[in-house]
C-alpha cells in the first residue's frame, strides 16, 4: 500500500475522500497522517514536512513522476460525477481496453486523473475476460 507525502492533507483528503469516495480508516492528526480506504484499495497520506518524512531526493511537484496509482472500483461513473461536478480536469478521458492475458483478454473501462499533489491515478472498473482475438460487443 503506498503512502504519498503531500502538501495539505486537509486539501488532499477533500480530494481522495469527497471526490473520489475513500474512507478514513484512521488518521493521527497532530503528525499530519491518514490512513484511507475504498474497497480493497488503501492509501495513506502524510502531510510534508510534519512527522517523519522518507524522502531519497528533492521533492518537486508534480509528485510521483513516473508513478501511477491503478485504483479498481466496481462503478466509474460515481466517481467521474464528482469530479467533473467539481471541475477537475481528466488527465486521460474514459476509455474501454482490452488487455491480453495469455490466451485471453481482460477488459476494463478506466480513466486518469492527478490528485492535488500531482499523483497520477488510474480508476479501472472492470469488465470480465474473453477468449483473445474475440470482438467488443
Amino acid at each position: 500500500m503506498p503512502e504519498l507525502l503531500v502538501d495539505d492533507l486537509e486539501r488532499s483528503l477533500g480530494f481522495w475522500r469527497d471526490l473520489c469516495g475513500f474512507a478514513i480508516r484512521y488518521a493521527r492528526p497532530d503528525e499530519g497522517f491518514a490512513y484511507l480506504g475504498r474497497g480493497s484499495a488503501h492509501v495513506m497520506l502524510e502531510q510534508r514536512g510534519t512527522g517523519r518524512n522518507w524522502l531519497t531526493g528533492e521533492l518537486e511537484p508534480p509528485y510521483g513522476r513516473g508513478l501511477n496509482l491503478q485504483i479498481s472500483v466496481v462503478d466509474l461513473d460515481p466517481i467521474l460525477a464528482e469530479l467533473r461536478a467539481h471541475g477537475v480536469p481528466l488527465f486521460m478521458e474514459p476509455e474501454t481496453r482490452w488487455y491480453r492475458i495469455d490466451e485471453e483478454e481482460a477488459g476494463v473501462r478506466q480513466f486518469l486523473v492527478t490528485d492535488p499533489d500531482g499523483y497520477l491515478l488510474r480508476f479501472q472498473q472492470p469488465l470480465g475476460r474473453r477468449p483473445l482475438g474475440s470482438q467488443d460487443a
